[in-house]
C-alpha cells in the first residue's frame, strides 16, 4: 500500500504550510500529493506550485470538479501540467453534487450523472490519444457542439499539443454504487470519500469487476496525539460540513453514503441539524465511532495497529491529510 499526501483545498486563504508538507512527503517516500477544489481555490494551480518544488512525487487532483470545465479544458490542464512535471499527474474527476454544480458553476445538473461522467472521460481519452479529432454524439458533451443555439461552424479538432502520456491515470470520485461500477470499467482507479477497512462489504458487489492493476486510494485524516478525542474533532467538523452543508437535504450524496455504512440515523440526524443552522451540535452529533474508523488518530501505537487494517484490504493508495511533519514521518515508518 502505498502513501498519499492529501492537502485539500484552501480556506480563507493560501495555507503557508502545503509545501512544506508536500517537500516533507517527497523526503520521506511519499509516492503522491494531492489537491482538492470547492468553490474557491481551484486544484491544478496548486498542484502546478507544488510541482514546480519538488522533482519525484506524483501529482493528483483528488478531486477536480467535472463541472468547473469542458472535458478538453480539463485535459489540456492534465496535458499541460504532465509535460512541465516530467509525467508525473494523476487525474482525479469527480461530478460534485446538484447545489454546487447549479449554485456555484452556474450549470445544469445532469440528469444522468453516469452517462455524464461517462463522456466526459471519453473525451478525455480521446485528447491524450490524440490518435484523430475529438468526436462525440454524447448528450452532455458533444464535439463537436451542435445544438440549436449553436453556429454550425464547429469543425472536430485535434490537440495541437502531443500529450506526454496517451495513457495518464484516471481516477473518479464516486459515491454511489452503480456510479462506483462504472468507475471501474471507466477509469484506472477510485478515490473513496469514505473508508472504513472494517466496512470494505459496503463496496464489495460494486468493485467485483475491477480489473487488475485498479487503484482504490481513499483519504484518511491521520494525526499522531496523545486525546483520540481531541484528534477526532477536525475529522468530525469536515463530516459535519460534508453531510450536513455539502448537499440538498432532499438529495445529499454524502449523507445518503454515510447511511449506507450503517450509520442512516445518525446522519440525518447531523444533517438536520446543520441545515437548521445549529453547526456546532451538527459536528457534535457526528458519532466518534463512525469518525475514527475513516481516520488514524491516536497514539504511534494505536495507528501502527489499526494501519494493519488498512493495509490488508484491497486499498492501493492511502492518501492522508496529515497536519504536520511528524505524522507523516511516523506513517511512513509504520508502513515500510
Amino acid at each position: 500500500m502505498r502513501l498519499g499526501l492529501a492537502l485539500g483545498y484552501w480556506g480563507r486563504g493560501p495555507d503557508p504550510r502545503h509545501l512544506e508538507l508536500a517537500r516533507a512527503a517527497e523526503r520521506l517516500g511519499y509516492d503522491s500529493v494531492w489537491t482538492a477544489e470547492a468553490w474557491g481555490s481551484d486544484a491544478f494551480t496548486a498542484l502546478t506550485w507544488i510541482a514546480a518544488h519538488t522533482t519525484r512525487i506524483k501529482l493528483g487532483t483528488g478531486i477536480a470538479q467535472m463541472a468547473a470545465r469542458t472535458p478538453t479544458a480539463t485535459a489540456m490542464h492534465a496535458l499541460t501540467l504532465d509535460h512541465l512535471s516530467g509525467g508525473r499527474v494523476l487525474l482525479g474527476l469527480g461530478l460534485s453534487g446538484p447545489q454546487v454544480v447549479e449554485g456555484w458553476y452556474g450549470r445544469p445538473f445532469p440528469r444522468s450523472p453516469l452517462t455524464a461522467t461517462r463522456e466526459y472521460v471519453d473525451v478525455i481519452r480521446q485528447v491524450l490519444r490524440r490518435e484523430g479529432p475529438v468526436e462525440s454524439d454524447g448528450a452532455f458533451h458533444p464535439h463537436p457542439y451542435r445544438g440549436a443555439d449553436g453556429t454550425g461552424l464547429g469543425k472536430p479538432l485535434k490537440p495541437i499539443t502531443h500529450p506526454l502520456r496517451a495513457g495518464l491515470p484516471l481516477l473518479l470520485g464516486a459515491e454511489g454504487p452503480k456510479n462506483i461500477a462504472q468507475t471501474t470499467r471507466i477509469a484506472d482507479g477510485w478515490l473513496p470519500l469514505y473508508w472504513s477497512p472494517t466496512r470494505t462489504d459496503v463496496y464489495q458487489a460494486s468493485l467485483s469487476a475491477a480489473p487488475d492493476g485498479f487503484l482504490i486510494a481513499p483519504m484518511a485524516r491521520a494525526v499522531v496525539c496523545d486525546d483520540i478525542a481531541e484528534g477526532l474533532l477536525p475529522v468530525k467538523a469536515m463530516l459535519g460540513f460534508y453531510i450536513g452543508g455539502m448537499g440538498h437535504a432532499a438529495r445529499n450524496f454524502h449523507a445518503d453514503l454515510m447511511a449506507r455504512m450503517g450509520f442512516e440515523q445518525e446522519a440525518r440526524r447531523v444533517q438536520q441539524l446543520f441545515l437548521e443552522g445549529r453547526r456546532q451540535e451538527a459536528v457534535q452529533a457526528v458519532p466518534d465511532a463512525f469518525a475514527d474508523e475513516i481516520s488514524l488518530v491516536g497514539p504511534r501505537e494505536r495507528i501502527a495497529e489499526r494501519l494493519e487494517l488498512w493495509r490488508s484490504g484491497p486499498v492501493t493508495d492511502l492518501l492522508v491529510t496529515a497536519p504536520d511533519p511528524d505524522t507523516l514521518r511516523v506513517l511512513a515508518e509504520l508502513n515500510s
